[in-house]
């Protein structure tokens, strides 16, 4: 465990030297933040989880000088339990062409079949490792070893949102239009980020998320009824 600073205002506490596999890992990181989380030590602005890694901010006039010695003893007591309810969230997927942009890069990349593709990432279980990039986007960690890819040499301008995507050892979706190099192989018709709900991020970090494949008509029929 190492602590190092990020400006005047946030600590970064960094996992990486506790184990080699990357799961635990990961578990740490979301243990150690749910834990910071329910502490509420007075300053304490937000808590991010990384995938080996948890970042708090603070409101430097408000904490007290004490603040770091605090923070190690509550991360030593997270050990690597999450008791929060892990949800599971079924994400709907059209892999049709017109949504799967690259998916022939994908199968050049991999020497796997199209079909092949789609049942590799449509039967994994992924777990949101961190939501972030851009608000409601969730990396998604558990992505077969064989679908592992490059990011795209040159990032789209523009990406559609809902694309379902792929990247090195990650999987995510855009949660709303923007620019974005990982590799489309799909769209949902669920939105992901709605900034008028209680709770704007359909998914939050510690999810357990898998995609259903579905037809064009189904995504057709989905996103009609979603803006009724």
């Amino acid at each position: 465990m190492k602590f190092h600073p990020l400006g005047d205002s946030a600590l970064i506490v960094e996992f990486a030297d506790e184990s080699s596999d990357p799961e635990r890992l990961l578990v740490r990181a979301l243990s150690t933040a749910q834990t910071l989380e329910g502490a509420n030590i007075p300053g304490v602005i937000d808590v991010t989880s990384a995938y080996e890694s948890v970042a708090v901010f603070f409101d430097p006039a408000r904490i007290e000088q004490d603040i770091e010695e605090k923070i190690r003893a509550l991360v030593a007591s997270a050990g690597v339990r999450v008791s929060r309810k892990k949800r599971k969230i079924e994400i709907p997927v059209c892999y049709e062409p017109a949504f799967a942009v690259d998916l022939g890069r994908v199968e050049a990349e991999t020497k796997l079949s199209a079909d092949a593709i789609i049942s590799l990432h449509s039967s994994a279980e992924y777990v949101v490792a961190c939501v972030g990039f851009m608000p409601g986007f969730p990396f998604l960690a558990g992505l077969p070893e064989k679908l592992r890819t490059s990011r795209l040499a040159t990032p789209r301008t523009q990406v559609p949102a809902g694309s379902v995507a792929i990247a090195r050892t990650q999987a995510g979706i855009y949660p709303v239009e923007s620019p974005g190099g990982w590799n489309l192989i799909g769209r949902t018709p669920l939105r992901l980020f709605d900034a008028n709900e209680s709770s704007p991020a359909l998914l939050q970090t510690g999810d357990r998320v898998r995609f259903r494949r579905i037809t064009r008509d189904e995504f057709d029929a989905r996103v009609k009824k979603s803006s009724r």
